[in-house]
């Protein structure tokens, strides 16, 4: 393959988007724009169908998410559907929920595009931790609790042992904790975190479905959170955040608080 300007000029631009964390209007004005000019939308189950209704008519939507216990598409695959269709000549939006770069895969097909000599950029998104705490009443930092934000993930079975996340060392660190994915090993993940130092009555919230019609939160400790929101029935997606600050949820829950008060004068 050629890697002449001619070349290039012959190939579409992909563009890397973060949907943000599901409310349409959350998204950034470049990402709107692209949305109504793209050719092709490559898009993943956490966009919304409000978001989708927002590209171009005539543009190719191809689907290529996870669906619980059923369609995953791989990796590779997603990054080929880019690659093919820059080729033909498409500009193309990689649509993402929350942030292209934060555990998004984002880094891994923008690598695959500059090896495939493909012309890319990235369109930050709200990432979900930042939105879900927001909407939560949740400052992820505060000058009298916390000087620091980790984002991890819960993704990977934490119970290997060569797993990439030593969860004993961050329940020894004082930072807030965003678990990104965490739902399924959530149990062990405070057990671990309580292991390496974590006070069990840290504060905890799990936010489900975070800015959108469905969002909804639970407030609870690091040691009673696990069994809480599985009894309450929260799941994916949602977010974990763990810290000090989750105590101001009581106080700044300004989401929940504007719902109570619509539906009381409806």
């Amino acid at each position: 393959m050629s890697d002449s300007p001619e070349h290039f000029r012959s190939t579409g631009t992909v563009y890397l988007v973060g949907a943000g964390p599901g409310d349409p209007a959350l998204l950034t004005l470049k990402a709107l724009r692209l949305l109504g000019a793209a050719d092709a939308i490559v898009h993943d189950q956490l966009v919304s169908s409000e978001i989708l209704a927002l590209v171009r008519a005539d543009a190719e939507k191809i689907f290529v998410g996870k669906k619980p216990g059923a369609f995953c598409c791989p990796q590779r695959d997603i990054e080929g559907t880019l690659i093919r269709l820059a080729r033909e000549g498409k500009n193309v939006v990689r649509l993402k929920g929350g942030d292209p770069f934060v555990f998004g895969r984002g880094g891994e097909e923008a690598e695959a595009l500059a090896d495939a000599g493909i012309a890319f950029e990235i369109v930050p998104g709200v990432t979900s931790a930042l939105g879900a705490a927001s909407y939560a009443g949740i400052p992820l930092t505060h000058r009298e609790h916390s000087s620091a934000v980790v984002f991890l993930t819960g993704h990977e079975d934490p119970k290997k042992p060569d797993s990439a996340i030593r969860w004993e060392d961050y329940g020894r660190l004082g930072a807030t904790l965003c678990i990104y994915m965490g739902m399924k090993n959530l149990e062990t993940i405070t057990r671990r975190l309580q292991a390496g130092g974590l006070a069990p009555g840290t504060p905890a919230a799990v936010i489900q479905s975070a800015t959108t019609g469905a969002h909804r939160q639970i407030i609870s400790t690091v040691e009673k959170i696990a069994l809480e929101s599985e009894h309450a029935g929260f799941g994916a997606p949602a977010i974990v955040v763990i810290g000090e600050v989750v105590r101001l949820a009581d106080k700044l829950a300004w989401f929940e608080a504007n719902r109570v008060t619509t539906l009381s004068s409806s």
